[in-house]
């Protein structure tokens, strides 16, 4: 399967990315916030959890909801994080791992909604002759450094008692690294939809764990600006109620919402739908479970402490930051249900 834009969302988070977020971060102090005025923009990107804000545009169920919302999607993922830390949107979707980064980088952001949870998108995946987790003891493993697959390569190495020091990690950005995957340069690459599928064109290759293995691990959230959160909580609101009707709507007819999300992601039908299964939208219930807090890693607190660690342990930042608050759940908690 070629390259297309589906999930860019962690292509080019780098360590370099990630230390050019920190100063970006610092410098939202002095920019002026973007929401002044009614409208609220939310930035997006390429990933299946995300699109339904797409079919939300176009059935007009912002403006059902009372809220004037511009959509602004951004081609490069990181691009969307500096956004909003710059404060030149209201809200963006993004990753725990980000917001996490970004927050312990000086940024003041909240979450305020569960989109889904990777499901299986994201693969570790080997070339023949690698036949388990235990058998990449001494391989050389390709992933983006900091992203949520190199989180995923650390939690499937704990499961068969090993520890990035037992691998020889080779840093480098996802389409890289499944070029050196498919080349024959490494023996195993951690990936994401659709570059797995590419890495599968490989002959013999085999995914040998996923995120469908390791439940909330890998969560994506709608992320507003701590202030939108404090200023503008009916807009807030609105959104959020927006998010839930456009489920709604994508179960009342599948195959309309598939269209308009299979055109955003810039693939056919088919090929949107095979994406399905690995990522799991989040219904209301499923939200109130996850800002519940809790001691497993289906519940957010747990895994923010727990994506905070990883990202000390790995170097990213320096210390464990401020997570106190990270969440708020009373959007959610107001939807009429």
């Amino acid at each position: 399967m070629p390259r297309s834009p589906l999930r860019s969302r962690e292509s080019v988070v780098t360590l370099r990315v990630l230390a050019v977020l920190a100063v970006l971060c610092l410098q939202a102090c002095a920019v002026a916030p973007s929401s002044s005025g009614a409208r609220v923009v939310i930035g997006y990107s390429a990933w299946p959890g995300w699109f339904p804000w797409e079919v939300a545009e176009q059935q007009g169920l912002f403006r059902a909801n009372g809220v004037d919302v511009e959509l602004r999607y951004f081609d490069n993922y990181t691009e969307s994080l500096a956004a909003l830390a710059a404060g030149e949107i209201d809200a963006n979707s993004q990753t725990l791992n980000d917001t996490v980064a970004s927050i312990s980088s000086g940024a003041e952001q909240t979450v305020v909604l569960v989109n889904d949870n990777s499901t299986g998108n994201d693969k570790i995946i080997a070339r023949d002759g690698v036949q388990s987790l235990a058998d990449l003891r001494g391989k050389r493993v390709a992933v983006e450094q900091g992203t949520v697959d190199h989180y995923l390569l650390l939690l499937a190495l704990a499961e068969v008692d090993l520890t990035q020091a037992d691998i020889e990690l080779v840093p480098l950005a996802t389409a890289d690294a499944v070029a050196a995957f498919t080349e024959g340069r490494v023996d195993a690459v951690g990936a994401f939809a659709p570059f797995t599928s590419t890495a599968l064109e490989l002959p013999g290759s085999r995914a040998i764990a996923t995120s469908a293995e390791f439940p909330g691990a890998i969560p994506d959230h709608l992320v507003v600006r701590a202030a939108m959160a404090i200023e503008r909580p009916d807009a807030v609101q609105a959104v959020v109620n927006s998010w839930f009707d456009v489920l709604d709507s994508i179960r009342a007819d599948r195959d309309a919402a598939i269209t308009v999300m299979a055109a955003r992601a810039g693939v056919d039908k088919d090929q949107y739908g095979s994406y399905e299964s690995g990522t799991t939208l989040f219904t209301w219930r499923q939200n109130l479970d996850a800002f519940t807090p809790g001691t497993t890693s289906q519940h957010l607190n747990y895994q923010a402490r727990q994506i905070a660690s990883f990202l000390v342990n790995a170097g990213l930042i320096k210390t464990q930051p401020d997570l106190s608050g990270i969440f708020d759940d009373r959007f959610v908690q107001a939807v009429d249900r």
